[in-house]
């Protein structure tokens, strides 16, 4: 993503800009910053999990977002996450319905250039987010996945809280979310995925 020239936009004007907007930007602090194009395996892998959780979350009185439902992580900070779960009642930030405001799973699908953003500072700022309860970070190029849970404690502030961490590297594995009690085997969430000759061989066992 890239950033904008540096007038400072207040909220308000950063969402009257971004609705009528061609591109997509993420706000943060005044600044804006630009939406860069996904990846043919990070389309594939979108389009897999939403395919394999819709209909299990549905069952769960839950819903699934994907890449262009707005969500805002304080009142500086807006963000499109790649994937986001919400279960009961979605809670906007006002009658437009474009601005969420209680994601209980948020998964991003990792590249080159925001991995590391990723895992540190944006998490830093969901984490602050009182909703979430799992954060799920999707590598493209290669077999794995990492969850985030939050472990409860309702005696410390939501960005003081403790998360475990869980490390799914094989294809025969599952990634299993247990806010909403679905789980996913990684062979459909990697289905179709160009890894090395070797990794797409592991995939196609699995399935057929």
């Amino acid at each position: 993503m890239s950033a904008q020239p540096n007038y400072l936009y207040t909220p308000q004007e950063y969402l009257s800009f971004e609705r009528s907007a061609p591109e997509k930007h993420e706000y943060f602090q005044g600044e804006l910053f630009t939406m860069a194009g996904a990846s043919n395996n990070h389309n594939i892998i979108s389009i897999n999990i939403i395919g394999s959780l819709r209909r299990k979350l549905q069952q769960q009185g839950c819903r699934l977002y994907a890449n262009d439902m707005r969500t805002r992580v304080s009142t500086s900070h807006y963000t499109y996450p790649d994937i986001v779960v919400v279960c009961g009642k979605p809670e906007f930030l006002d009658n437009a319905f474009d601005t969420l405001l209680n994601p209980v799973v948020i998964m991003e699908i990792l590249s080159d250039s925001t991995k590391e953003y990723d895992r540190t500072r944006k998490f830093d700022h969901y984490r602050s987010i009182p909703s979430l309860r799992e954060y799920v970070l999707l590598e493209q190029d290669m077999v794995r996945v990492e969850r985030y849970s939050r472990i409860e404690n309702p005696h410390v502030p939501p960005e003081r809280t403790l998360w475990a961490f869980q490390a799914i590297t094989t294809i025969e594995e599952s990634l299993t979310l247990q806010s909403v009690d679905c789980t996913v085997p990684l062979t459909e969430i990697y289905e179709d995925i160009e890894f090395e000759e070797r990794v797409a061989e592991q995939i196609e066992k699995q399935i057929f």
